[in-house]
């Protein structure tokens, strides 16, 4: 499975929309480009393996695997991306400004589930981000 997460960057925050083969599942919120720099910046783009991940912070979760120079990039709820997230991407269903969003759980469930699924099934599962 391969899901395509497209970007648009603003200094405040960076908003994406995630899709698998072209059928949209969420949009989502990170922190803005700030040249990969680790807790302050969201991930460079590029081609990453994704995996369930357990933490008793979010339970299960997501961990995106072979960011280079970065450990523990996570899909996991959170609503605003200065405040509530190091680096990691926020599943969301409504962005309502720049790395800001509205019902984030109820957007990382359907994530969830639908990756879980496939990995479940011992399929690959691969993030692709571009902008």
């Amino acid at each position: 499975m391969v899901l395509v997460l497209t970007r648009t960057y603003f200094p405040s925050g960076t908003n994406g929309t995630l899709a698998m083969e072209g059928r949209f599942i969420c949009n989502t919120i990170e922190l803005p480009w700030k040249y990969n720099k680790k807790r302050v910046s969201c991930i460079p783009e590029g081609k990453y393996l994704l995996r369930k991940r357990y933490a008793p912070k979010f339970r299960w979760h997501l961990e995106v695997v072979g960011v280079r120079n970065r450990t523990f990039i996570l899909f996991h709820p959170a609503n605003n991306a200065l405040r509530e997230l190091n680096g990691c991407i926020a599943p969301v269903t409504t962005i309502s400004g720049p790395g800001r969003g509205l019902l984030s759980k109820q957007a990382f469930g359907t994530l969830k589930k639908l990756v879980y699924q496939q990995l479940d099934a011992k399929e690959t599962v691969v993030l692709i981000v571009q902008s």
